[in-house]
């Protein structure tokens, strides 16, 4: 078995492991990210069109969520867990998704200008009809044809990193 693949069934089963020890209810639930400060969580929630923008979400859980045309502009989701959720169409323009699991995600026609992906697992996921530019994708874990895919619309330079979109992607 390739590592690659086994590394997929490994993250799988992560994940599975991870939505199956959620909440069995849609809504926002809450969790503790240290002493005094709560952390919402929407795991399997509908949250479609949404309005987020600017929120400190960081740590939180938004894992099989339907978030279709959320505005998730200017948001701090860093540490989150998205695996399996749709956000299809949502504004993530500026968003910081550092250290996210965010595989199997369906990203198609979102606006990641500007967002910092730094170390993301994004296998799995699609980044269909995404606006990239000034995207930050440093480590992340993209599957072969979707890195393929972004380097063909890898444009301009991430303004919080400094980092180039193309260099991120390592594009050649």
């Amino acid at each position: 078995m390739e590592v690659s693949t086994f590394l997929k069934y490994i993250l799988s089963f992560i994940c599975s492991i991870l939505l199956i020890s959620g909440p069995a209810f849609a809504g926002a639930n809450v969790a503790v990210k240290g002493e005094g400060d709560e952390v919402p969580s929407y795991v399997r929630s509908n949250i479609t069109g949404f309005d987020f923008h600017g929120e400190d979400l960081h740590l939180s859980s938004i894992a099989g969520a339907v978030a279709r045309d959320a505005d998730f502009s200017d948001v701090d989701l860093h540490g989150t867990t998205l695996t399996l959720s749709d956000l299809k169409g949502s504004n993530l323009n500026g968003i910081d998704l550092t250290d996210t699991l965010s595989d199997r995600v369906n990203f198609q026609k979102t606006d990641l200008r500007n967002a910092v992906l730094v170390n993301m697992i994004a296998s799995g996921s699609s980044f269909a009809g995404a606006q990239i530019d000034g995207a930050d994708f440093t480590f992340a874990i993209l599957d072969s044809e979707d890195q393929r895919n972004l380097c063909k619309i890898a444009d301009g330079v991430n303004p919080t990193t400094g980092v180039a979109t193309r260099d991120s992607l390592e594009c050649n």
